[in-house]
């Protein structure tokens, strides 16, 4: 295991290293894996789905390693992607070239800090779409207070944001019938969408839940 960077911010440690076994480029957030570039289907399954509807302008929730705002950003008809991270250190090592940077595309923005803020502050249906993968889901969360994400009053400001037929999007780890219950109470209805994955070499399961407004 190679260690690229590390740093101890307000929320706890951030670590980005390199695996002996496989060479893939690995994010963990205090210990717990977040994500590599070796399995990045259900990113871009999550973006696959808002560009289904031809949108314009974008709000991503989660930088991550950038798969999610790449393929956005290779779809001729996306004129702007908000991006929302919270790890500042993260968007540094992008801007730096730690990473394979995405933030140098004239139609990103970056908003550091909450996603909850950066979806607050927009105008109500200024959005085609709303992806959100800021955490492992709801029921393996790294930061405590990401569990608000995934309620229903946060995702009724979602709606609001979005125009209408806009499209919310929101990855998990795991099947969360709480998540899709949500959903379905704020939009009247959310579709599932499971992404088999090879995790380390271990059979698994992402999830998507979709909905439009």
């Amino acid at each position: 295991m190679s260690e690229i960077a590390r740093v101890l911010s307000e929320r706890g440690e951030l670590v980005l290293r390199r695996r002996a076994d496989d060479g893939a480029l690995e994010l963990r957030v205090n210990g717990v894996f977040v994500m590599d570039d070796r399995e990045t289907s259900s990113e871009e399954l999550l973006a696959a789905v808002a560009l289904a509807g031809e949108p314009s302008r974008l709000l991503v929730g989660g930088l991550g390693l950038g798969y999610t705002v790449r393929t956005l950003l290779a779809d001729d008809g996306v004129r702007e992607v908000v991006v929302a991270e919270i790890e500042a250190d993260l968007v540094r090592w992008m801007r730096d070239g730690l990473l394979p940077s995405v933030l140098d595309d004239p139609r990103v923005s970056v908003f550091v800090g909450d996603v909850r803020d950066a979806v607050s502050v927009q105008e109500a249906g200024a959005l085609d779409g709303i992806l959100l993968d800021v955490d492992n889901g709801p029921d393996f969360l790294v930061y405590d207070e990401n569990a608000a994400i995934y309620e229903s009053s946060f995702l009724a400001v979602c709606k609001e944001k979005l125009r209408a037929d806009g499209v919310l999007t929101v990855w998990s780890s795991s099947a969360s019938s709480p998540l899709e219950a949500a959903v379905q109470a704020v939009f009247g209805h959310c579709e599932v969408k499971p992404v088999p994955v090879d995790l380390q070499g271990r059979p698994e399961t992402y999830y998507v839940y979709q909905a439009s407004s």
